[in-house]
């Protein structure tokens, strides 16, 4: 077998010493242009589950780099005049130019051939003479250009500057410096590589980096090689009070904007993509390297597993792609927070620092807890109470904790009427103890159902059933009670050949085609509107949703993708919101004030030209100045054609963005499931409540034991009478056997604090 590697970094590297460990027989050469000791870079980190697998593939490399590893457990949150440290988070780094080094030695040692100085034929040419090609060449892979086409090539370019450089000052943790200028906020995110250096990255938004000056210096002509001394010295000059003297160190440093690499696939007949050539995630998540080389292990393993080389490579990728995308998808979530932290730089410092930590989704309140329960303790205020079972007003109610039951389009209902199964399904919701329990999908006239099972309230009898369930539901309950109403528009089911819409355009090839919403239309939605809202005063719910997302008629008025109008409620923003302020304001002089009125938009569409983040900041802004208490944040469901990206608790950012932009309250609603999920986005202000929809189905009581497991009895979570013997955990084999002491002396507990201290490294760790 013969393999051709092109690069000689750490990926290729690492990939060709694993295939000649498995197969010394193979015939394995690595290009590299750059000379042995050419390194561009400072620190590599590693994760202890990455080291992990290393410590198995090859011991060498592992014993290797254990040996120079600077190792600690602490991170350090620099931010308005005060440090707050996390402990307990395990890191392990080695200067790249060591790591090269390492792996230079074992190629050698097993004979692999690698030509350094060299720069490597086309892949297409290699491709015809070797059996495989493994392309390591880098994020800006000239072969994945040569065959972009194949691979499907996505690059997503970010606004946002960062410069790559070292510093002379030893950090003893992973620090992160968030600087607050008159220009706007510079970040920095260092941390200790070896005895002597620290990597330092220096990264600004880019209105931030245009007012501070370094456009001019950037614009400079910086041959390869060299570095932007003058960027450099300025932020000496900036960061002064954190570098204590110390100096800035350049490698090629110049400023950048960030690239995330994704490819729809990473073979083309023999020829394979690993590392940064297939793949990117930010920085602030972890290091390219460290996929690099996880990509070598399996690549290497599935050839050796499988009997040829397509179904190695296939095998490679699928097991691969799974976990590159997630940690992707948790790369993209903490790049945004970075490129919006102007958004978040008015919080208190430790809400900040939580927020900061949990940007990404990875880490939660209940990771931190277990990891440093006296960092967590601090940012929720040495409270025992879980950030979720905390009261939150709501126009004019209290709810008693901060979960909501979303509404849930049940399909049940005949002529619009409410049944039993309706009953059943809001009254165990409510008993599941939920803060409010919204009733779903209820339509505001006979032609505005989505189906014909939706339920309604446009009719006497409509009311009657839906009185009936909400005082049964009150009757055993002190949970609040809300109801979505909506009109389908172009979605609507039942409503003739032709459904009333923002626009002539049909929801898809196989839907009528609407006819446009004329002013006698209007009038009858805003009607249908306020009777609606009047039987469901009467009905006696304590709060109302009136649906404006999702596609359904208000939603058509509000995106541009479907609203086509040309008349004073189409065009702009403005005209787009016209009519569905007209319908809000009509509604808000009907509910009453004492209780809540919510609206639910969707804030993106998943659609190129859709809603924007400033319009969704922007009709939240306009919904609020015309009655709404809070918006309930969703997105999508507005056109067929959409992509959205689905994963957990997907949505977030957008009630986030919402939230911090506005200081509206928001709802978060996607794909939120855990109490620990809620715990995080109460706790760093991303939202204020948190709809928790598939999970409350599979389990009713889902409120209630997110409480007994957190150990909470209070208040806020409060079990039915009837039920009450049922709220401890069950006994199990687990949990009924008490361990036998074993131990003659206890141990201390271990420190949750490790800095890296290496001239010093018999000091005792902090407490």
């Amino acid at each position: 077998m013969r393999v051709a590697v092109i690069g000689g970094g750490p990926g290729g590297l690492y990939f060709a010493a694993l295939a000649k460990q498995l197969s010394p027989h193979w015939e394995i050469t690595v290009w590299e242009r750059n000379a042995p000791d050419d390194t561009f870079g400072f620190g590599v980190v590693f994760s202890d589950e990455t080291l992990d697998g290393i410590a198995h593939a090859d011991r060498e490399v592992h014993q290797a780099m254990s040996a120079e590893f600077a190792r600690w457990a602490d991170i350090d949150v620099r931010y308005r005049g005060t440090t707050l440290t996390s402990g307990g988070h395990g890191f392990a780094a080695l200067g790249r130019r060591r790591l090269l080094s390492i792996l230079q030695e074992r190629c050698a040692a097993l004979q692999v051939d690698v030509r350094y100085r060299t720069q490597a034929p086309p892949a297409a040419e290699l491709a015809a003479t070797h059996d495989l090609v493994v392309a390591c060449d880098g994020v800006r892979s000239a072969t994945r250009t040569a065959h972009a086409d194949v691979f499907g090539t996505e690059l997503d370019e970010r606004a946002g500057r960062y410069m790559w450089l070292g510093t002379d000052k030893v950090f003893e943790a992973f620090t992160f410096i968030v600087d607050e200028h008159d220009f706007g906020t510079l970040q920095v995110h260092a941390y200790p590589y070896d005895a002597t250096r620290s990597t330092f990255i220096v990264e600004l938004e880019e209105g931030a980096w245009r007012r501070a000056g370094f456009e001019e210096h950037a614009a400079r002509d910086h041959p390869p090689g060299t570095s932007d001394e003058d960027s450099i010295r300025r932020c000496e000059e900036l960061l002064a009070s954190h570098l204590d003297g110390h100096r800035l160190l350049p490698n090629n440093s110049k400023w950048l904007r960030f690239t995330t690499v994704r490819n729809r696939t990473w073979r083309h007949g023999n020829v394979v993509l690993l590392g940064d050539a297939a793949h990117t995630a930010h920085f602030s998540i972890g290091s390219g390297t460290k996929l690099a080389m996880e990509d070598a292990l399996v690549l290497a393993a599935s050839l050796h597993e499988h009997p040829d080389v397509p179904a190695a490579l296939a095998a490679y990728e699928e097991e691969r792609r799974p976990v590159v995308e997630s940690t992707q998808r948790a790369a993209q979530a903490s790049l945004e927070w970075f490129e919006r932290i102007d958004r978040y730089t008015g919080q208190d410092p430790h809400q900040f620092a939580f927020n900061l930590l949990t940007r990404s989704r990875r880490v939660t309140y209940d990771n931190l807890r277990v990891r440093d329960e006296g960092f967590t303790a601090a940012v929720n205020r040495s409270s025992a109470v879980p950030p979720m079972f905390r009261p939150f007003p709501l126009g004019g109610l209290l709810l008693r904790n901060r979960v909501v039951v979303p509404p849930t389009a049940l399909h049940t209902a005949r002529d619009g009427i409410p049944g039993d199964f309706d009953l059943v399904h809001l009254s165990t919701q409510a008993l599941g103890g939920a803060g409010l329990v919204l009733a779903g999908m209820t339509a505001v006239s006979t032609d505005g159902r989505a189906t014909p099972g939706c339920p309604g309230l446009w009719s006497d009898d409509q009311e009657a059933a839906w009185r009936r369930i909400a005082g049964f539901v009150h009757g055993q309950s002190d949970t609040c009670l809300g109801i979505q109403l909506t009109h389908a528009g172009r979605r609507a089911a039942g409503a003739g050949p032709r459904p009333v819409a923002a626009s002539a355009l049909a929801w898809d090839q196989r839907s009528p085609v609407p006819r446009e919403a004329d002013r006698a239309d209007m009038d009858a939605v805003v009607r249908d509107f306020t009777s609606a809202a009047r039987r469901a005063d009467r009905a006696g719910f304590d709060a109302l949703e009136l649906q404006y997302g999702h596609g359904h008629l208000l939603s058509g008025f509000l995106s541009p993708l479907t609203n086509r109008r040309t008349d004073e409620y189409g065009g702009d923003l403005d005209g787009r919101l016209r009519f569905p302020l007209e319908v809000l304001r009509a509604v808000r002089e009907v509910w009453p004030a004492g209780k809540a009125l919510l609206v639910r938009i969707s804030a993106a569409d998943w659609a190129e030209g859709g809603t924007s983040e400033a319009d969704a900041v922007a009709i939240a802004r306009a919904l609020a100045g015309a009655g709404a208490d809070a918006v309930d944040v969703s997105t999508g469901e507005v056109v067929a054609h959409e992509q959205p990206r689905y994963g957990r608790s997907y949505q977030t950012p957008y009630a986030d963005l919402i939230r911090n932009a506005t200081g509206i309250p928001t709802i978060a609603v996607g794909a939120i499931s855990t109490y620990d999920d809620v715990n995080s986005i109460v706790l760093a202000g991303r939202a204020d409540l948190c709809g928790v929809g598939r999970a409350q189905l599979h389990d009713p009581l889902w409120t209630l034991h997110a409480a007994a497991a957190q150990g909470y009895q209070g208040p806020a979570a409060p079990w039915a009478r009837a039920w009450r013997a049922g709220s401890g955990r069950p006994p199990s084999a687990r949990t009924d056997r008490i361990p036998p002491r074993l131990q003659l002396l206890r141990q201390p507990a271990a420190s949750v604090h490790r800095r890296w201290l290496p001239r010093a490294a018999a000091a005792p760790a902090r407490s």
